[in-house]
């Protein structure tokens, strides 16, 4: 297995990493496999596994049937406490630090945590940053909390500052599933400037041009997941993975 912080170091190299998003609610475990080996073969450095509803049952089925199907590490990314495996590489351990709704600061941590423990699983302790994106995303409307206004970098900074301070050990900048924008490059570049954690970025990002400037404003990932979804293209696989590895 790969931790997270040997996929960093990896990925650093190159610039920036790419991380696929894989919606269990999307496809059958059949489905997502064959989209794992699509990401092998594109250069694609790491998947993300989790939705914001996901209705479909059986995640051990999902993570395992991706393992098998590729060596790309897998990492949860969960929605809620019942989204655990014990299959996966690492568990993004996330809690939704722009929000003020307690039950994602700290309700479902608490919930999961035990069952976390059990399974061995390595968690990266991810402060989760809402960033406005021009529409309302499920993100913001399951967890009822508001988004940092995308023009407002300070207030991502200040909530970075303290994500650090209180020994989190990794930022996620998230504009959320089907973003309207992505994450503005000044936000992030403000972000990388004051803090030195890892700096993971996505949501809304839909061409090449958009996630290289991301990747050169500062971020050590960038995470992309309705545009894999939308189209078939390996050549545009390929294309958008080469832009993130920008070195």
């Amino acid at each position: 297995m790969t931790d997270f912080n040997q996929l960093l170091d990896k990925v650093r190299e190159r610039g920036c990493g790419h991380l696929v998003l894989l919606d269990p609610d999307k496809g059958t475990p059949e489905e997502l496999g064959k989209t794992g080996m699509r990401c092998q073969e594109s250069g694609v450095d790491g998947l993300l596994m989790g939705g914001s509803l996901m209705a479909a049952d059986g995640l051990d089925d999902y993570v395992s049937t991706l393992k098998k199907c590729c060596d790309l590490p897998v990492f949860l990314f969960p929605g809620g406490s019942y989204q655990l495996s014990k299959y996966a590489d690492g568990l993004l351990f996330l809690s939704l630090l722009s929000g003020r709704n307690p039950q994602y600061l700290i309700g479902e941590q608490v919930i999961a945590a035990p069952r976390i423990k059990a399974m061995g699983l390595k968690t990266v302790a991810t402060a989760y940053l809402l960033i406005e994106s021009g529409a309302t995303t499920s993100v913001g409307f399951i967890s009822n909390t508001q988004p940092i206004p995308r023009d407002k970098a300070d207030l991502a900074v200040a909530h970075a500052l303290a994500a650090e301070m209180l020994g989190f050990t990794c930022i996620y900048l998230e504009a959320g599933s089907g973003a309207r924008q992505c994450v503005p490059e000044k936000m992030i570049g403000a972000v990388r400037k004051h803090v030195d954690l890892p700096l993971i970025v996505g949501g809304g990002i839909r061409t090449p041009e958009e996630a290289s400037a991301c990747a050169r404003a500062g971020a050590d990932f960038i995470v992309t997941g309705t545009i894999i979804e939308e189209t078939d293209d390996n050549n545009f696989l390929r294309q958008l993975t080469d832009s993130i590895h920008w070195k």
